[in-house]
């Protein structure tokens, strides 16, 4: 398994609603509300077999209310 963080900007007053969302397709392993350009970011473990952008897509970034995302893959430091 590979973490990958999603942020998440939401559309004005869907914050919450898309952060429901999100949960209800239990394929995060922690969701946060966070300030600043983002509203959410999300730790999501996706399988090595498994294509990064396709996974999201499929699984998340079709979620209504979502304006934008941000994708930060994470490597092993040492």
């Amino acid at each position: 398994m590979r973490a990958v963080f999603v942020q998440f900007r939401c559309e004005p007053g869907k914050t919450y609603e898309v952060a429901e969302a999100i949960y209800d397709r239990e394929v995060v392993s922690e969701l946060f509300s966070t300030s600043g350009d983002f509203d959410l970011i999300a730790k999501v473990y996706i399988p090595e077999d498994e294509d990064v952008g396709r996974f999201l897509s499929e699984q998340l970034f079709d979620i209504p209310h979502i304006s934008r995302t941000l994708t930060t893959m994470t490597f092993r430091a040492f």
